[in-house]
């Protein structure tokens, strides 16, 4: 038997876990019909992601994400844990500290094309962004505001999210 190495079972687990969540997806959907759905999706969304934040903050020693530094570390973090090859987006701080996702491609968008609710799906992926920061009391603005998939009518998804971080004299 081969043995995988850190990558490989990073990936594999990514995998298999996007795809139990597909496959949850798909089958509350036969059974709920799509508006129950996302909202039983997004609530699931909110508690994992308050639990997971916390754990990978915790596994990886990282410092709160009070300053500019602190959030890229988060992210950093965050990302190096809970993002696979196959999740075709990329983000980066704008020299304002603006937090800036480009999705090229999505592999929640192909999944609800091919289950028909495209039009109709509200998308988790952000939104499990936006409930880590939530869990560790960020203050954040992000645009554009929608729930909605973006690439039906643009033809491309981004997020940028502007943080309000305490001042280093309200810290002391």
């Amino acid at each position: 038997m081969r043995q995988l190495d850190a990558p490989e079972l990073k990936e594999l687990l990514l995998k298999c876990w996007m795809t139990h969540d597909g496959m949850w997806f798909l089958h509350c959907l036969q059974e709920c019909g799509i508006e129950k759905t996302n909202r039983i999706n997004l609530a699931a969304i909110r508690s994992l992601a308050q639990i997971e934040v916390k754990r990978v903050v915790q596994a990886l020693g990282l410092p709160p994400a009070n300053s500019p530094e602190g959030l890229r570390e988060l992210a950093d973090g965050m990302f190096n844990v809970a993002k696979g090859d196959f999740m075709d987006f990329a983000y980066h701080f704008t020299p304002t500290g603006t937090l800036r996702f480009d999705m090229k491609g999505c592999f929640a968008h192909d999944g609800m094309k091919r289950l028909g609710v495209l039009d109709q799906y509200q998308c988790g992926i952000f939104y499990r962004v936006q409930c880590w920061f939530d869990a560790l009391g960020l203050k954040y603005r992000v645009t554009p505001e929608v729930t909605q998939c973006m690439m039906p009518a643009q033809g491309q998804c981004f997020r940028e999210y502007e943080f309000s971080f305490p001042s280093p004299q309200a810290a002391s």
